[in-house]
């Protein structure tokens, strides 16, 4: 099979009536992107990062090698695309119980007191060094991370050793942090001006910490270059096509919600960075797909009695990986207890499987379109497909609604009302204003 394939087999016959039509939308869109002539063309850097990363790769292998040898652990401090590409991958990838690479920690994705001091407490005896991974250094949640675990390693290694055990990934030339940076010494990696944060898991922001974590970033950029090879000639795009056009169809026709579905618990994470990406890039101009996520078998207990029975305004899009991570099959059990006697030889592979399939089947039958991704195997080459597929997917989607699919203005609402409720220098015209509002 290919790396990557996209089956409509389970969606609603009716939606498909129109996709000749949104097919050549999609292609226009395709278009727009390789002649970088739409909307945000000015954030388009990540599209030949497949290709250009490799000159970088040497120097983020001998830097994590580095980090390697000083620490055990690896803080990374980040939020939004600063982290959850990382994560996305490091979850895909790890072993469940045992892994060989450092142990990566994450922070500054949120403002846990509680989470803060349990890490706190958890690094206060242990080796550890920090990625720090913002442009601006300013944004609120992981600066206050490093400020706390800043002041950690220096208090333990003195400014100089803290220093030699911190990388920031930052602006090329303006910043707090790469002014920080510049003044203390750390070890830099750049993200580039044209690359957004939810866009920049192939870049050194991702790469770094997946290299730490004992993963193959060649095999994982390699997995997106050839994703790329595909997007950039039109005979290959069926797939890329298939997934834009179908979910873009079911949006038009009433399905406002799309879950991405996994049946392995370890691409939990490949969920949050898509919603970030999808969410973040479509959400705007009062349009777009509402997008969720769910793990299946285990949310068939809870979502599933919804997606089977519940109002008509959701589809799935439902990722299987082909071939199996274990072949661990069920035994005789001569007392037969638990009735299931009848599984014994299956893997539980097969039988998780079947489970999707029926679940396919009885979603399709109740009203619930789903589109199926396969992949072919669970590693960091197909990884690499994956998570560019989605990209460049994400990326025509937006055109296809009509909305810029690379900025987020919306983001900055909750900043402004936070700041002025902290009653930040600058903000005291808003203090004033929101303050008035809250009596109201």
């Amino acid at each position: 099979m290919k790396h990557l394939e996209v089956v409509l087999d389970y969606v609603d016959d009716k939606v498909l009536s129109s996709y000749d039509a949104m097919v050549k939308r999609v292609e226009n869109a395709h278009e727009t992107l390789l002649n970088k002539s739409g909307k945000g063309n000015d954030f388009l850097g990540w599209v030949d990062l497949p290709k250009t990363i490799d000159t970088d790769l040497d120097r983020i292998e001998q830097v994590g090698n580095e980090l390697k040898n000083t620490a055990d652990i690896l803080l990374v401090i980040g939020i939004g695309g600063s982290y959850l590409g990382a994560k996305a991958v490091t979850q895909g990838l790890d072993q469940y119980f045992d892994n060989s690479g450092m142990e990566i920690v994450f922070a500054g994705h949120h403002m846990s007191a509680a989470y803060l001091a349990e890490l706190k407490t958890y690094l206060q005896d242990k080796r550890f060094a920090i990625n720090v991974i913002s442009k601006s250094g300013t944004t609120t949640e992981p600066a206050i991370a490093f400020r706390m675990f800043r002041v950690l390693l220096e208090e333990r290694y003195g400014k100089a050793g803290a220093a030699k055990r911190i990388v920031a990934t930052t602006d090329a030339r303006k910043g707090a942090l790469r002014k920080l940076a510049d003044q203390e010494g750390y070890e830099c990696f750049v993200i580039a001006d044209d690359i957004g944060g939810r866009y920049s898991v192939f870049s050194p922001v991702g790469l770094l910490p997946v290299y730490c974590a004992g993963h193959d970033i060649r095999a994982l950029v390699k997995g997106a270059s050839d994703s790329y090879d595909a997007f950039h000639v039109k005979k290959e795009t069926e797939d890329l096509y298939r997934y834009v056009s179908t979910r873009n169809l079911l949006y038009e026709n009433g399905k406002h919600i799309e879950m991405l579905v996994n049946y392995e618990p370890k691409l939990h994470y490949v969920g949050e960075w898509w919603k970030q990406l999808f969410g973040e890039s479509e959400g705007k101009e009062h349009k777009g797909i509402f997008v969720a996520s769910g793990a299946f078998t285990t949310d068939l207990h809870s979502l599933g009695q919804y997606l089977q029975e519940g109002k008509r305004v959701m589809f799935e899009s439902v990722i299987d990986i082909v071939e199996p991570l274990d072949d661990t099959t069920i035994l005789i059990d001569r007392e037969n207890v638990d009735g299931l006697n009848y599984l014994a030889g299956k893997s539980v592979d097969t039988i998780n499987k079947k489970a999707m399939l029926a679940t396919l089947l009885a979603h399709y039958e109740g009203g619930t379109s789903s589109i199926l991704l396969r992949l072919k195997r669970l590693d960091a080459y197909h990884l690499g497909v994956l998570l560019y597929f989605y990209e460049v997917a994400c990326a025509l989607s937006g055109y296809v609604l009509g909305v810029n699919p690379f900025d987020q203005p919306g983001v900055e609402a909750y900043k402004k009302n936070m700041f002025a409720l902290l009653e930040k220098p600058g903000f005291e015209a808003e203090t004033k204003a929101i303050y008035k509002k809250l009596k109201k």
